[in-house]
């Protein structure tokens, strides 16, 4: 008994199970992971601790300049889209004022004609006879009293009330563009008032002696000539050797001197004054407008 304890005391280990021999080695490496992470998180903490005033600084460039290229970007895209558009706006708008301008150039011719007409009348009336007029009478006849619409002239601003009601002008960032362009708008609304005077005086003076003395029989004769209109009948009348009787109706109730009145008056204080002034100052206004458009755009 005493050899057996002692040889237990002299191998102490040969009691102990593979089981605790495993726990002792799980513990003694779970003991290790632990302090590995304790030193990890140390380090951690200790790189991560707090900033110096460099970096913030740089951090603060870095974001500024995010921001600013940004900005940047979207200022470029804005003011491409805005150019874009403006050359739009500015092609529309200049052929617009270009169809105008021959729209013009067309009905200042009629409008001249016209007045030559009414000219041409006043003096027959003064010095001659109705009872038996000439193909040259007739014509001038209806070109003074019939001639409106090819001497009638009335300018189209779809573009132009676009550019005013959409706010679209400022795109146009020319001065004398905007100014020229406000000086138009002021332009066509003086003619469209002039166009209605016309209508009033022409109304009250001259379509009575019109319809009074007007041979029925002779227009019917007229529109078998083949034009479209009135007017082209009688430019083909005009330049055919044709003759078609005409007859002054109502020749009794003719009063000479106030025909000649209501005529001049037409033609003086009507054609001649919208003529001169507002048809003149449109005039200018186109050119200048063509002018700058065609500098500003590129335009031809």
């Amino acid at each position: 008994m005493d050899a057996e304890h002692l040889n237990d005391l002299t191998n102490p280990s040969s009691e102990i199970s593979s089981e605790e021999i495993m726990s002792t080695k799980d513990s003694e490496t779970i003991d290790q992971n632990h302090e590995t992470e304790n030193m990890e998180v140390h380090h951690h903490s200790h790189a991560h601790g707090k900033k110096s005033w460099k970096s913030y600084l740089w951090e603060f460039v870095m974001l500024f300049l995010a921001v600013f290229c940004g900005f940047l970007a979207e200022y470029q895209l804005e003011h491409k889209i805005e150019r874009e558009r403006a050359d739009e706006l500015a092609k529309n708008f200049y052929d617009e004022m270009k169809n105008d301008s021959i729209n013009m150039a067309a009905k200042y011719q009629g409008r001249m004609k016209q007045e030559n007409a009414l000219n041409y009348l006043m003096k027959y009336f003064k010095d001659s006879s109705v009872n038996n007029v000439s193909k040259t009478f007739v014509i001038n006849f209806i070109y003074a009293l019939s001639f409106r619409a090819p001497s009638l002239f009335e300018p189209r601003s779809v573009v132009l009330e676009q550019l005013k009601n959409s706010g679209s002008l400022r795109y146009f960032k020319n001065d004398e563009l905007q100014k020229l362009i406000g000086d138009l708008s002021v332009s066509i609304s003086n003619i469209y008032d002039r166009n209605a005077i016309e209508t009033t005086i022409r109304t009250e003076y001259t379509n009575p002696l019109f319809v009074k003395h007007y041979d029925m029989d002779f227009d019917m004769a007229l529109n078998k000539l083949g034009g479209e209109s009135v007017f082209k009948n009688i430019m083909i009348y005009e330049k055919s050797d044709t003759i078609i009787p005409f007859h002054f109706k109502k020749i009794k109730d003719f009063d000479a001197d106030g025909s000649i009145n209501n005529l001049g008056y037409y033609a003086f204080n009507g054609l001649r004054g919208t003529r001169q002034i507002q048809y003149q100052n449109y005039i200018e206004l186109n050119a200048e407008l063509l002018k700058l458009l065609r500098k500003e755009f590129h335009l031809e």
